[in-house]
């Protein structure tokens, strides 16, 4: 049995946006963005974004801000670093940005965040705490609210 040429392209193409999602996943905290994402992949960066989206259901800066601010919830949650600090370690540029994304995905500003789940979280264990912690998008709260 032989596959098409568009077959194989296609192929061809979702590994190289598993390669993409891999080193957001890695490399979070390092300035990326979708032109240095789609060089890497040998793509362009309006060819890259659409085959992503397609692929996993969000941009890949989406995607990448999702990733920071989950490390940041851990970072949060820990405690000992103050919001700004937390802001530079997972890779964001500027406050404002980190602030305004954090509270789309998490519902509350990161001080917020941070004063209340040390409260919340109290006794769990960090593999539980990382779990029943982790944001949800806006596209996922209304679908699970139809639920």
């Amino acid at each position: 049995m032989t596959s098409s040429p568009a077959a194989a392209q296609y192929l061809r193409d979702l590994a190289r946006l598993r390669r993409v999602r891999d080193r957001i996943d890695r490399e979070y905290a390092r300035p990326l963005d979708v032109e240095a994402l789609a060089r890497g992949a040998h793509m362009s960066a309006g060819h890259l974004s659409r085959e992503f989206k397609r692929a996993y259901g969000e941009s890949p800066y989406s995607y990448l801000m999702t990733r920071r601010i989950e490390r940041a919830m851990a970072l949060l949650r820990r405690g000992d670093l103050s919001v700004t600090e937390v802001c530079f370690a997972v890779g964001c540029s500027s406050l404002g940005t980190f602030s305004t994304r954090f509270t789309e995905l998490v519902g509350v500003p990161p001080s917020t965040y941070r004063r209340e789940t040390t409260r919340v979280t109290a006794g769990i264990p960090s593999c539980v705490s990382k779990q029943v912690t982790r944001p949800v998008r806006n596209r996922e709260a209304s679908a699970r609210s139809r639920i």
